[in-house]
Formats: structure tokens, sequence, C-alpha cells
């Protein structure tokens, strides 16, 4: 198997690579995350207090409520916030998202499970495929929420490394993949449900009877999965390929030499990977058994399967599914030989993602004073305004909406946040200009993806930052930014030129709901 060739160089690089590689020593030159979002955290404290002092105030879409932006810089607002502390990094969402999944992921990495997959599947695949099969992967992953990037990202740095290319590079692939692409899932995500929630309360303001479905945009999600997953897998090859040796782990040359000479599964562990497959099917279809009576705890209230336990908790499921397989997998092979071991590999997962966890106490910090301070509200609602006041014809229109609403989600990186802050002006706003709520639901879709890879305001993005560093100490900020940004630019501007093209055909958006 090829390895990793740690000391490749262009000797001509080309201009944008050179740009690129300006960007990550720009980047890496930042401080560590931890201080990093200290330092922004000061820089919100400030500014709280120049637009306090200003008076300045926005009226809540939907709810009509005024509201002010807040300092943290006074005697009541610093005590409310020093109160806020503990609570902060407790319920701050990824913490607790990591550390569950990670429990269940350890037992099944460290028994050997992830692999000898990654092996038995990616044999005989060239590894150009391997970057279209992680994108799609990533494409696919998204009804998984949060949990996706726990599960994928180390996948894609297993599969990468198992056809001798870096797994850092995997990792971006399929972080990059979730986060811009998992927009564009053709299944019927939780978000989904949110989503068309939030916009048929918004359009309801214009037509009392109006229905906004989750399957809206299932039409035009699943045609761009597809040509997505193509897009990343072509700037990958064709401009972060170039840059591959810059991603080259720290312990590449022992790593590289053990994959080199790693024989192939043999029969006990193909054997394995069978009956673990089968465990997993069982697995999911005890989940599937338990669901299907109307008033089964793992539904909703209403009977919703959706919107419910089963998809809120998702987390859960997920860390008992890879124990099982780890149990399974590990006991066939003898990785698995006594009880205590399972403990152990729990504790030995989360020694490893243990620098993340400090990280995420700074990033709660600062997300929760940027949401206390209304900082994020004021900016959304005001931009918003904007677009209604512009006049501009329907295309034009949604560029600049697109535009927009991706600048915002550089600030507010939670879509169902920033779409519940949005939708009830930009909805209604459209539908008087006949455009159908499906049509303003796919438009955010196409804005609040892309960017998500590119801002460090994103959890998310730290949180592959420091997957990125378990292999690589010195990758930064700089690195993930250097290498999404094309990636994502790019599939900005052809998701946009896809939806156009659809537009001007007038094929629907999904199931009953006409693109206009």
């Amino acid at each position: 198997m090829a390895a990793v060739d740690t000391t490749a160089v262009d000797p001509v690089p080309p201009r944008f690579s050179r740009f690129l590689g300006a960007i990550e020593r720009t980047g890496n030159r930042l401080p560590h995350p931890f201080w990093l979002f200290w330092i922004l955290l000061a820089v919100t404290a400030l500014a709280s207090w120049a637009m306090a002092a200003g008076g300045l105030r926005v009226t809540e879409p939907g709810t009509g409520k005024s509201l002010a932006v807040r300092t943290v810089l006074s005697a009541g607002g610093a005590r409310e916030f020093l109160s806020m502390i503990e609570e902060n990094f407790v319920t701050f969402g990824p913490l607790g998202t990591v550390t569950l999944i990670m429990l269940g992921v350890a037992v099944a990495e460290r028994a050997g499970f992830f692999e000898t997959l990654a092996r038995r599947a990616l044999a005989r695949v060239p590894a150009t495929y391997v970057v279209l099969a992680v994108a799609l992967a990533g494409a696919l992953s998204k009804f998984l929420s949060d949990s996706a990037y726990i599960i994928l990202i180390p996948l894609g740095a297993i599969a990468f490394q198992t056809v001798g290319r870096s797994p850092l590079l995997g990792m971006i692939v399929a972080f990059v993949s979730i986060n811009a692409a998992g927009d564009a899932n053709p299944l019927i995500a939780p978000g989904d449900a949110a989503f068309a929630a939030m916009a048929t309360e918004a359009a309801r303001t214009v037509s009392p009877d109006a229905v906004v479905r989750p399957t809206d945009n299932m039409y035009f999600t699943t045609v761009s999965a597809v040509v997505l997953a193509l897009v990343i897998t072509f700037v990958v090859e064709r401009v972060l390929s170039r840059r591959e040796h810059t991603l080259a782990p720290d312990d590449a040359t022992a790593g590289a030499a053990g994959d080199a000479v790693r024989p192939a599964p043999g029969p006990r562990e193909i054997r394995a990977l069978k009956l673990t497959g089968w465990a997993a099917l069982g697995y999911w279809a005890l989940i599937a058994l338990a669901t299907l009576p109307q008033h089964s705890p793992l539904r909703a209230a209403d009977g919703a399967v959706i919107a419910s336990p089963l998809f809120d908790h998702i987390a859960v499921f997920l860390a008992l599914f890879f124990l099982v397989i780890g149990l399974v997998y590990g006991r066939l092979t003898g990785s698995v030989s006594a009880g205590q071991d399972v403990p152990a590999f729990m504790a030995d997962g989360l020694r490893s993602i243990a620098p993340l966890l400090v990280i995420f106490f700074a990033v709660s910090q600062f997300v929760a004073l940027f949401k206390w301070t209304n900082i994020g509200t004021y900016v959304a609602v005001r931009g918003a305004d904007a677009l209604r006041d512009l006049g501009a014809p329907t295309l034009v229109l949604f560029l600049v909406l697109i535009a927009a609403v991706a600048g915002l989600n550089l600030l507010i990186t939670s879509g169902q946040a920033l779409w519940a802050l949005v939708a009830p002006v930009l909805v209604p706003m459209l539908m008087l200009l006949h455009i159908n709520p499906a049509t303003t639901m796919a438009l955010y879709r196409i804005a609040d993806s892309c960017t998500n890879s590119i801002t460090p305001m994103s959890t998310t993005f730290i949180l592959t930052v420091g997957f990125l560093q378990t292999r690589k100490k010195q990758a930064g900020i700089g690195t993930l930014v250097s290498c999404t940004l094309p990636v994502a630019m790019a599939m900005l501007l052809v998701w946009t030129a896809l939806f156009v093209v659809w537009w001007l055909l007038g094929i629907p958006l999904g199931p009953g709901a006409p693109v206009r």
C-alpha cells in the first residue's frame, strides 16, 4: 500500500495553492482555540457595552418582543453571567453528545472493528473513490445530528489511512461533507421537521392555512447530495491533493510503515465482521419494532416519529449501538476478553478527547455570552430587514438572500437558531412576492450550510480542529480553514447554480412543493 509522502512538495506551486498556504500560516499564528475564544469573549463584552450604551434594540420577529442589547460590563450583568458559568459548560450541547457517543465508539474502535471494516471495505477501492465514498457518507449522515461528527470524522481518518492517504485529509473531507453537504441529505432528519414547523408558523402570518412539510425539499436535496459529493471529490483531488503532504500526521512514518505490512483481514476477522453486521441489523430492527406501537415511549406524545425521544436523544441509541457491535466483534476476535476491558476502553477513549473537552469550556462561555447579549439577534434581524427593503428582481433577491444569510451564519452557526430568527421575516416577505415557503427554506439550506465549515464560531469547527490535533499537534484553525475554504466556496457556487437552474425549469422541490 502506498504511504503518505511526507516530503513531497510542489516545485512551483500554483497561485491558489500559495494563497491557501498563506491562509494556513496566518490562521495557525492565531492563539490556541482555548485562548482565542476567551479573546472573542472579551471583544464581545466590549461590543455589548458599546451597543448597549447606544441604546440599540430590535423587535424580535414573530413575538413582537422588543430586545435590547445587554452588556455584561455592569454590576448586574456581571453578576448574572458569573452565576451561569458552571451551567454554560455542563449544558453545552456538544459536550454531552461527544462524551456519550465516545463511550460507545471507544469500545468499537479499540476492539478493532472500525479498522478491520475499513481495510475490508476499501481493499480494492482506488484512493480517488475514497473521497467520494466519505463525501456521500457525510451527506447521508446528517440525520444523526451532531453525533455524525463524532462517528464519521474518525472513520474518515481510518478510511484514508487504509489506502495510504493522509488521515487528516480524511477527517477534513468528512467534516465538510457533514457540515456543508449535510443539508442536502435525501433522508428526512429531525432538523427537517424543526425547519418545516418554524416555516409553517412564519407562513401563517400571511396565510392562516399554510403548511410546510419536512418533505418539501426532498427532491432538491436528493439531487443536491450527489452533486455536492461530486464537487467535494473534484476540489479535493484537484486542489487539496496538491497540499496533502502538509497534512502528514506526526507519526506518519511509523503509521505508514505499519499500514504497508499490515495483512488483509483474515478468515476469523471476516467472519466476525459478518456476524457483527447481523448484530447491527438486529439492533436497529429491535429499535424499529419498539417504535411501531402508536404509544411507544420512543415516539412523541402525539405519536410522531421524527420529533420524538428516539431522534431527539439519538446519541443514547448510537452509543449503545457502538457498544453492542464493539462487544460482539471483540468477543468473536478475542480483542475483548473480559468484562473489565469495556470500561478500560471507554476510559481510554475519553482520554483521547480530553484536549477537546478543555476547549469546550472556553467555547461554551463565549457562545453563552454572545447569546445572552442579544448581539446575534440584533445582527440577524437588521440583516433580514435590509433584504426586505431592497425591492430587487426575484433571482437577484435570491442571490442577495443567500449571500446575506451565509454572512450571518458566520456569527450564528446554529442552523435552527438562525432560521428561527430570520424565518418570521423572510418567509412572509417572500410569500408576498408569490414565493413558496419551501423555496425560501431551500435557499436557506444553501446559505446556511456552506459557511459552517469555514467559521471558528462553529462548535463543530472547533471539534474538528481538536480531532486534527490528535494526529498532528501543530494543526490549527488555519489548517482547517485553508482546506475547507476552496471546498465551501465551490459548493456554494455550484449549489446556487443548481438552484437557479431548478427555478428556471420549474421543477418541484418536493412532493406537492412547487418551486414557484
